[in-house]
């Protein structure tokens, strides 16, 4: 059983046919295997700059963030408080701000379907200008890496390499969130049941994360044991979501994934980004014997995986965020 998160450098792809046939041996098991791997050599700076706005971010007066309200927005963006969101029904201890792709509003027409609510435009702090050009740059550096990342991984599997290109081009679908887990209070009576995040998969095609020094971040593997995953400096921790799994017919997993809360005193800040195919976009099946021989996805009735991106990330938003539900969409 696998107890370390592998770490894989990128350059290694870089230095010659010897060293790239090791370096796609070594991503083919971190991918099998597990699912999640620390990524290095990746080229990528500003992370430290981003963290520390994401620190600024939620020291903001609450009226500040009480003015980006995710309730406010039909197209899930927007600020959450403690407790907002939720994970297989119970409330995440974490504040968090969500955004996408900068996109007019809009809202879908007659027989489109419910995820078209998911473009729409971003909520800012007036107070934190700064941060709207800082993360916008970050999400298209990270796109860039992550369709590398792709076309690699499809490569380990021996697929033809763009063979996914047509999901996510001309735009894949961006999920970006700046994440703060307070320790909970020392002194309070009693202290809200629920991990920071609790067990759950993603639900698109990679999510690449920058955590910071503090931790938390635990990993499933055989027989539902978390391992701790390691801070490495200037790594982007990497792992899979469902819509992989359902391209590869099993072979890859979605892993299973969860940030237990800090210590009391301590405070945990962190940015997933996550790429995924276009809304309306639907992987196949990859051309590939270790695809061909896989034995089918994991079968879970709490949990269907959709091969549309849309549908699958609509499950899990609709069971996320309740309370939106009710304002905006109580006919879902």
């Amino acid at each position: 059983m696998p107890e370390a998160i592998p770490v894989i450098d990128l350059r290694d792809s870089e230095h010659g046919p010897k060293a790239r046939a090791g370096f796609l041996n070594r991503l083919r098991a971190a991918v099998h295997d597990i699912g999640f791997f620390q990524l290095t050599g990746h080229g990528v700076t500003g992370a430290a700059e981003l963290l520390d706005l994401t620190r600024r971010l939620f020291s903001l007066p609450e009226s500040e963030h009480a003015a980006l309200d995710v309730l406010n927005s039909p197209h899930f963006r927007g600020y959450s408080a403690m407790g907002r969101e939720r994970t297989r029904g119970i409330p995440d201890q974490r504040r968090q701000l969500d955004i996408g792709p900068e996109r007019p509003a809009r809202s879908p027409g007659p027989g489109e379907p419910a995820y078209q609510w998911l473009v729409g435009p971003n909520q800012w702090p007036a107070a934190l200008p700064e941060l709207r050009p800082a993360v916008l740059a970050w999400m298209d550096r990270l796109t860039s890496l992550s369709h590398r990342m792709l076309r690699l991984i499809l490569e380990s599997l021996e697929t033809p390499e763009g063979f996914l290109d047509d999901v996510v081009t001309p735009e894949p679908q961006i999920h970006f969130k700046l994440l703060h887990y307070p320790g909970p209070d020392a002194t309070a009576g009693s202290v809200p049941k629920g991990d920071g995040a609790g067990t759950h998969k993603d639900y698109g095609l990679l999510t690449l994360l920058v955590q910071d020094d503090k931790g938390g971040l635990q990993v499933a593997v055989e027989d539902g044991h978390f391992v701790d995953v390691p801070v490495l400096p200037d790594a982007f921790v990497v792992n899979l979501g469902e819509l992989l799994e359902v391209a590869t017919r099993g072979y890859l997993k979605a892993t299973v994934h969860r940030v237990v809360r800090p210590a009391p005193g301590v405070d945990r800040y962190s940015m997933p980004f996550f790429y995924s195919p276009r809304l309306e976009a639907s992987v196949r099946p990859l051309p590939s014997r270790y695809v061909s021989a896989a034995g089918g996805v994991t079968v879970d009735p709490d949990n269907p995986l959709f091969a549309c991106y849309g549908d699958n990330v609509m499950k899990g938003l609709t069971r996320g965020f309740p309370e939106l539900i009710a304002r905006h969409h109580p006919t879902w």
